[in-house]
């Protein structure tokens, strides 16, 4: 089964007056690369947070966000009316004593004056709470690997048909590689034909076109490339993240066609290898996408 890199979780869970929110998203990469925006309230959870994401998620470019709505109108800062009362005595015996006038807008002078208006709650991280954004936590994530259970469906079709097409056209040299040797044999003896007063020992001459044939036989490289096929096949179908595994495998393969497109001496072998290398290409492409 093949997962992919790719993939987008979201989740809200109310708690009391407020909205969790937590918003999870992952692109390719070749290690985990988790970047995190954690709301203040919940900083103290952050290597929680990462090691759960680091073990659920494997690998993948990540990004990660929780933050909190309020469900209510936000209380407005409260006035430190004691404090209010005591600049105003201040202010007017200062006045009388120094003869300065009043002031003749006093609510905006004091509301000016130092410590008037403050925020003296100190929110705390609750184990309720807590719990309740572990479960968001949790629902995006898994959000976000089911999307990735989908795309990798997605790739896992898209790899069989390529291995398929490669497999297709490897069994369409066949023909083409057995007719090689009498075309050559032929070609030999026409060159050897064309110098005038030249004769040559067929017995030696048939055994230098074995000694050439050998160095063009495909055979290994077909056999190699059909259990590479096959092993490809093997691997996409075990449940655990194989993307790594699928590219040092879609590598092998690259270099089985590499060396059969160098022995082919022919044009029509010559432009089936063109096309192995085509749809091989594509596989390399999107086995990036595999986790």
């Amino acid at each position: 089964m093949i997962l992919s890199m790719t993939g987008y979780g979201k989740s809200v869970v109310a708690y009391k007056d407020k909205k969790i929110n937590v918003e999870i998203k992952s692109l390719n990469s070749k290690a985990l690369d988790l970047s995190a925006r954690i709301t203040p309230l919940y900083r103290e959870k952050e290597m929680e947070i990462r090691q759960y994401i680091a073990k659920m998620l494997s690998r993948g470019k990540v990004d990660f966000a929780i933050w909190t709505e309020k469900d209510t109108v936000v209380d407005a800062t409260p006035i430190n009316a004691a404090l209010v009362e005591d600049y105003y005595h201040q202010l007017k015996a200062i006045s009388a004593k120094a003869g300065i006038p009043e002031p003749q807008d006093w609510y905006s002078s004091l509301l000016r004056m130092p410590d008037v208006l403050t925020k003296t709650d100190v929110e705390e991280l609750s184990d309720e709470e807590w719990e309740a954004a572990k479960q968001a936590i949790h629902q995006a994530v898994d959000a976000l690997i089911a999307f990735r259970r989908q795309e990798g469906a997605a790739l896992e079709k898209k790899f069989n048909e390529k291995v398929d097409n490669i497999e297709k056209l490897l069994h369409s040299i066949e023909p083409y590689e057995k007719s090689r040797v009498p075309k050559i044999k032929e070609t030999i003896i026409k060159g050897l034909e064309q110098i005038p007063e030249v004769e040559y020992d067929k017995n030696r001459l048939e055994q230098e076109l074995i000694y050439y044939i050998e160095k063009l036989d495909i055979s290994e490289e077909k056999q190699r490339l059909t259990n590479h096929l096959k092993y490809f096949r093997e691997t996409m179908a075990e449940n655990q993240p194989n993307g790594k595994k699928l590219g040092f495998i879609a590598q092998e393969m690259g270099r089985e066609i590499n060396t059969t497109g160098s022995k082919s001496n022919n044009a029509e072998m010559q432009n089936i290898v063109v096309k192995m290398k085509d749809e091989l290409e594509q596989i390399k492409e999107q086995v990036l996408n595999a986790l």
